[in-house]
């Protein structure tokens, strides 16, 4: 092995003073064990704020628990999966919390899943209990009789804010209609299952390091979605990172309690770590926002609230902020820290993002697979640097060749990551597993990057074929298959393309089987069987598709001619 490879470490020379090269795993045994502490420590303090309805860490610290009481009362087993398809709003740290300290796992599920998407993940992670917002719940009564599922919980946008979400639910129920006609036999609300396990009392549970914490379903580097399996070790593990990784930030302007905002969903890897689990570590509130995508109310809450010190987001999101002539008005004098994850930064958004608000966009890296994150700029940069960072501490990253061997510092390959916060492998599925992981305990990205003398990773390309859209995977395989099976497609193949508003986009190129087969037909039928973010946004027929002497589709010559 040559001096200049990533095995000797460079990034280390460039890590602020006072940050560790490894971090103490030992402070906590489980997940569990870290809220009892901060839940003690931190009682008074607000954990939550939503929609004005604030939550406490002590509220927090009881209703969680009366959450693990009602599950425990529904004699599941050790492990038992629990999903939990909610957006941003205060049922979700509760259930959250409690489902991990009665002793169970996790399924993050994203609440806009289509009857199909959420059959599969339901169906993978074997969930028996599923908590779900009843604007949702026509999508899980299709599927009846179809899952594992034996206990449904059914909560509202309002359920948990007082008077105003009484007049929040009629709204959305009665003049916005956005709650299609639902009927769970034997569903309880949210607030009936809090009330069963006021009255349950608790039963200990035993957790150590190595039980899954999660299931964090995730495309991987290729194919159908599949649950990365994240012990409470590697969460911890994580935590421990990102504490030290914000320390500088927090030396030079110290806090009192730190203020989250919370835009990203919580299902999210990014969110869930860098919001839920950072502000339960830090003693932090974190203000959810329910719906991002609704600007003009965004930036009404941001100017409520200067107080914000940590704004995690993605590309998409600064740059619809800064191309809104009112967010010019909004003054964040508090703001420590920026983060920028799940998708690339673009530079002019970064910079614009910098004039207006005085403060970097530190761009970091992570997957599902690792907790998420792997490498990340240092909290203290003084402008935005168009890399991913440095690995953070305890954490490895080689550049492997084709072949598996490392490359040179400054050329490409595969991005590989080994440290305590990558996954246990998929759920159910060792083969997968395998395949992504090297003798030697790295992980493979399948994301394409070089590290420069100094430490630093860039990503410049991906492996395969993935498309990135507002920071979601999205697989041209499964896509495919699911289009494949309209009536009326010969072949088709999907790349993706350059979109301003959500970086990627999805194009569908389609050979026909029938001849009337038209571009509407294929509209209603992605609509009906995939998520908003995975329809293609744009269609093209064709009379045939390149292929290679195999009979393989070759989507980079599509990509050519895109």
């Amino acid at each position: 092995m040559t001096e200049a490879t990533q095995s000797s470490k460079p990034w280390l020379k460039n890590y602020p003073k006072g940050v560790p090269e490894n971090v103490d795993l030992s402070a906590y045994t489980s997940l569990a064990a870290l809220f009892e502490d901060s839940f003690r420590r931190f009682a008074e303090r607000n954990a939550y704020l939503y929609m004005g309805q604030a939550l406490t860490f002590a509220q927090l610290d009881v209703q969680s628990r009366s959450f693990a009481n009602y599950l425990q009362t529904l004699g599941l087993e050790p492990g038992a999966r629990v999903a939990i398809m909610l957006p941003n709003v205060l049922q979700f740290p509760i259930a959250m919390i409690g489902a991990l300290r009665a002793g169970c796992v996790v399924v993050n599920t994203n609440p806009l899943y289509t009857a199909r998407e959420l059959e599969h993940q339901l169906n993978d992670s074997g969930a028996s209990v599923l908590i779900v917002l009843e604007n949702f719940a026509h999508i899980f009564q299709s599927l009846q009789g179809q899952t594992q599922v034996k206990h449904v919980v059914v909560t509202s946008l309002g359920e948990y804010i007082g008077f105003k979400g009484k007049i929040v639910d009629f709204v959305v129920r009665h003049i916005k209609k956005l709650v299609p006609n639902w009927e769970i036999p034997n569903h309880v609300s949210f607030a009936q299952a809090l009330s069963a396990g006021k009255l349950h009392p608790a039963q200990s549970v035993t957790l150590t390091p190595d039980s899954i914490a999660f299931l964090q379903y995730t495309g991987g580097t290729t194919g159908v979605s599949k649950g990365a399996v994240l012990l409470h070790r590697n969460i911890l593990a994580n935590l421990e990172q990102v504490d030290a990784w914000l320390a500088p930030a927090l030396n030079r302007r110290p806090i009192e309690q730190l203020v989250f905002l919370c835009a990203l969903p919580l299902y999210h890897i990014f969110a869930l770590t860098s919001c839920a689990m950072v502000g339960l570590r830090e003693g932090g509130m974190n203000i959810l926002v329910p719906n991002p995508k609704d600007i003009t109310g965004f930036i009404k809450l941001l100017t409520q609230h200067p107080e914000i010190n940590i704004f995690p987001g993605v590309n998409t999101l600064f740059n619809a902020l800064i191309h809104r002539a009112d967010f010019a008005k909004v003054k964040l004098p508090n703001l420590l820290v920026t983060i920028g994850g799940g998708m690339a930064v673009q530079k002019i958004v970064a910079d614009r993002w910098q004039e207006l608000t005085g403060t970097p966009i530190v761009e970091g890296y992570g997957l599902s697979e690792t907790s998420p994150v792997a490498c990340v700029n240092t909290t203290i940069i003084e402008h935005y640097t168009g890399n991913i960072g440095l690995p953070v501490p305890s954490t490895e990253v080689r550049i492997l060749a084709d072949d598996g061997s490392e490359v040179a510092l400054g050329l490409p390959g595969e991005i590989a990551i080994r440290g305590p916060q990558v996954m246990a492998g998929y759920w159910n599925k060792p083969q997968d597993t395998a395949a992504v992981m090297t003798a030697d305990g790295f992980f493979k990205s399948g994301d394409i990057g070089f590290m420069d003398q100094g430490g630093y990773v860039k990503i410049i390309d991906r492996k395969k074929d993935m498309i990135v859209i507002s920071g979601f995977k999205v697989f041209p395989n499964e896509l495919e298959e699911v289009i494949a099976r309209l009536p009326g497609v010969l072949e088709c193949a999907v790349i993706g393309v350059p979109d301003e508003h959500t970086g990627e986009a999805v194009k569908l190129f389609v050979v026909k089987k029938d001849a009337s087969l038209t571009e509407e037909q294929i509209v209603a039928y992605c609509k009906e069987q995939l998520t908003n973010y995975k329809r293609p946004k744009q269609i093209v027929f064709k009379t045939e598709l390149p292929k290679s002497n195999v009979g393989k589709i070759l989507r980079r010559e599509l990509r050519d001619i895109a």
